[in-house]
């Protein structure tokens, strides 16, 4: 993804920045807000994919936008890069909507873009609603607040409580545990594996890296500095690349015909997955109901309780909006609101993000593919609290394409995982420097 000058420019001020302030001097201004001494009503537009969005900002329109004379349009747009380059492009001819939904690992890119602005002051008091290392994700570290958490991914342990019973295997509480069910099962029965280790979804092994303590991107004054091949990444890459080399576990990607068949007929009797799992294994495996449970994720030391995190958004405000304290007030309300919540699990099926609403209401009953396990969200609530910081950068596309490149050779050729781990930091660490970032690592 190509940046422009003044996003470079955006980029060093954020390495520099201390706090909201110095952060707030590198944007292009508040604009003017309706409710702060504008004539007539306020019009928003919110750029989001997720479904059901336009009958959550409904709610506002009918409730607290009747108040403010502020109203909220929604417009449904693709996901992922897409919508990244599309905002930037809009930014860069200053025809961004108010308001964007974006994913945690975009907000780098977004902020060294100068698409998004600094609301701290709108929305810092929410902070206390979301576990801290979800709200850390739309600070990058520093004061100033770039976006409110919207829904989030903690990552869990999925397995086939009858199988694991068949087979005399105990659910794993560390990965040392883990690797010894997973040769304990390949020894009493060959055709079976754990799991698989897939190349196909970087966020996994992302999260798996942050719930082990990388952090793959930080900065250092005025330069980045990339850890994608730090001591804790390192130690993921050989775990799972000694299990693939050895046979213990498969090595075929997800989301494929002959992934679902394994899933579907026991086949692979486990999957490291997050919150929104159940989802996918009701399309993926649907002969399978109420014989899963789901776990907290193994850990690297006994007795430790901390989770990594796969997928999540939030709700940005631009640059480019007339109206960011307007804007902010929505995104604010959309993601703490106890009405706009249940409406977001409803309609949009997403995790909130926010730690009161994610059990209760709408989640109160277990999702319907796991009948055998109605405290599903009670656990899920107390795992999604231990969910560690993160720490993104602004070419995340360019590592997690380097990651589906250099790990798919890997994984099939069951060769060191640790090479291909060097590739992707050489790879991240070239393009920031391509794009005019000072950078070590």
């Amino acid at each position: 993804m190509q940046f422009t000058t003044r996003g470079r420019l955006m980029a060093t001020c954020l390495t520099l920045a201390l706090g909201a302030t110095a952060l707030a001097a590198c944007g292009s201004g508040d604009g003017d807000d309706a409710e702060s001494g504008s004539d007539g009503p306020v019009s928003l537009t919110y750029w989001a994919w997720a479904p059901g969005m336009d009958k959550v900002a409904d709610i506002w329109n009918t409730t607290e936008g009747k108040k403010t004379g502020v109203t909220v349009t929604v417009k449904k747009q693709a996901s992922g890069d897409d919508l990244v380059t599309k905002i930037i492009t809009a930014a860069k001819a200053k025809k961004a909507p108010d308001l964007v939904q974006a994913e945690y690992q975009a907000l780098p890119t977004l902020v060294s873009n100068d698409v998004l602005a600094d609301i701290s002051s709108e929305v810092g008091d929410a902070r206390g609603q979301f576990a801290p290392g979800v709200w850390q994700q739309t600070t990058l570290g520093t004061d100033a607040v770039y976006a409110v958490p919207q829904d989030s991914g903690p990552m869990m342990f999925y397995y086939r409580e009858d199988l694991f019973k068949e087979y005399g295997l105990t659910v794993p509480t560390t990965w040392d545990e883990f690797a010894d069910a997973a040769r304990a099962l390949k020894k009493k029965d060959p055709s079976k594996a754990l799991t698989t280790f897939s190349s196909n979804d970087a966020g996994l092994f992302a999260g798996l890296a942050q719930q082990a303590g990388a952090r793959w991107w930080t900065t250092q004054g005025e330069t980045w500095k990339v850890g994608i091949a730090d001591a804790a990444t390192a130690k993921v890459a050989d775990f799972w690349g000694g299990l693939v080399k050895e046979g213990a576990i498969d090595n075929q990607p997800m989301y494929t015909p002959s992934w679902n068949k394994a899933l579907n007929t026991g086949k692979q009797l486990a999957w490291v997955s997050a919150v929104w799992a159940p989802g996918t294994l009701t399309t993926a495996a649907p002969d399978t109901k109420g014989k899963w449970a789901m776990a907290p994720l193994p850990q690297w030391n006994a007795g430790e309780h901390r989770t990594g995190s796969w997928g999540g958004s939030s709700t940005g405000v631009t640059n480019d909006s007339g109206h960011k304290k307007a804007a902010a007030r929505f995104a604010a309300w959309l993601n703490t609101d106890s009405r706009a919540l249940a409406a977001l699990v409803k309609e949009g099926g997403i995790y909130p993000a926010a730690t009161a609403a994610q059990t209760g209401g709408a989640l109160s009953a277990a999702p319907g593919f796991f009948p055998n396990q109605p405290d599903f969200y009670a656990q899920a609530a107390e795992i999604a609290k231990t969910t560690a910081p993160s720490a993104w950068g602004p070419n995340v596309n360019v590592a997690y394409t380097a990651f589906r490149d250099s790990f798919a050779s890997a994984a099939k050729n069951k060769s060191d995982f640790g090479a291909a781990l060097g590739v992707i930091q050489r790879d991240t660490v070239a393009d920031l420097k391509k794009q005019g970032f000072e950078v070590t690592g």
